[in-house]
Formats: C-alpha cells, sequence, structure tokens
C-alpha cells in the first residue's frame, strides 16, 4: 500500500466514521454508504493533507471510487514538485 493510499483510506474511514478494513480500492463512495455531503467533507480534507486541488467534475478523474481518488491524488501530487520548480531563464 502507498503512502497516497494509506493517507486517503484513513481521511475516508475517519470523515465518515467508518472502519478502515471495509474499505478497499474496488469500493465507491456509494459503496460505503458515505452520503454526499460526507463525500464533500472528504475531498475537501484529502485536498488539504495533500495540499492539492481536485478537479470537480472532470471526465478524466474518478473521484466517485476509491481506486479513482488514490489513483488522482498520487497524480497530482506527482505534478506538483514540477509545478512548483522555478523556471530556468536564459
Amino acid at each position: 500500500m502507498s503512502q497516497v493510499q494509506d493517507a486517503v483510506f484513513g481521511i475516508i474511514a475517519k470523515e465518515a466514521n467508518i472502519d478502515i478494513g471495509k474499505i478497499s480500492l474496488d469500493s465507491t463512495l456509494k459503496d460505503l454508504d458515505i452520503q454526499s455531503l460526507d463525500a464533500v467533507q472528504i475531498i475537501f480534507e484529502i485536498e488539504d493533507h495533500f495540499k492539492i486541488t481536485l478537479p470537480d467534475r472532470d471526465p478524466n478523474f474518478d473521484t466517485d471510487s476509491v481506486k479513482g481518488l488514490v489513483e488522482a491524488v498520487e497524480k497530482l501530487v506527482a505534478e506538483k514538485p514540477a509545478a512548483d520548480a522555478p523556471t530556468a531563464q536564459s
């Protein structure tokens, strides 16, 4: 399990008040009986934890499934250092 996956699972478990053992990559937030307001809170907590912004309604990002959330976070975290790096000037 990656550090991102561990953190995402932990945030989902804490915010939805469910046992982390019930969460798998194959789960959807709906499968976990997470209501839409709780899902929004989970997204906010993930964004705050990783200092990223998950796209809203972007077809390239699946934020309804646990696997999709983990993959989206991993992608955004991987891109972050490159975006934050100073550009070379000639």
